[in-house]
């Protein structure tokens, strides 16, 4: 059994793609995608909780800031790779695990086994990345 609490923000991007499977999304495009973040562990916390639903949505939050509004293209730390939903889903859980190992969301935070990020493109598709911690 597991426990889990999810928040959620929202990120607008633009970006464009290289290869032909990606037809006219290869030009400069925006995206828009609503974003939840999922942790999750087995036991609740000393608190009763899973993490700080505050410190969960500000540090979600902070995360997207660094990409909301950004042509990705543009982006030294994504130069010469496809930024695909799939792809912005691993960027978003790796830099949450990166704040939940340096206690950014509390000590007791350090106990979560796991966070799940989903990128929705829209009320029809969306990505996910899970990772452990």
């Amino acid at each position: 059994m597991v426990f889990a609490i999810t928040v959620r923000d929202h990120v607008m991007i633009a970006h464009s793609f290289r290869g032909e499977v990606f037809g006219p999304a290869r030009r400069l495009h925006g995206a828009t995608f609503v974003v939840d973040a999922t942790f999750r562990r087995a036991d609740l916390d000393p608190d009763g909780i899973v993490v700080d639903i505050g410190l969960a949505t500000r540090h979600l939050g902070e995360v997207l800031a660094a990409l909301n509004y950004r042509n990705l293209d543009d982006e030294p730390d994504f130069a010469g790779v496809n930024t695909s939903t799939e792809f912005l889903a691993k960027v978003v859980a790796d830099r949450l695990a990166d704040r939940v190992h340096a206690g950014e969301l509390g000590e007791n935070a350090r106990g979560l086994s796991g966070i799940t990020v989903t990128l929705h493109e829209s009320h029809v598709a969306w990505a996910s990345y899970e990772r452990e911690l």
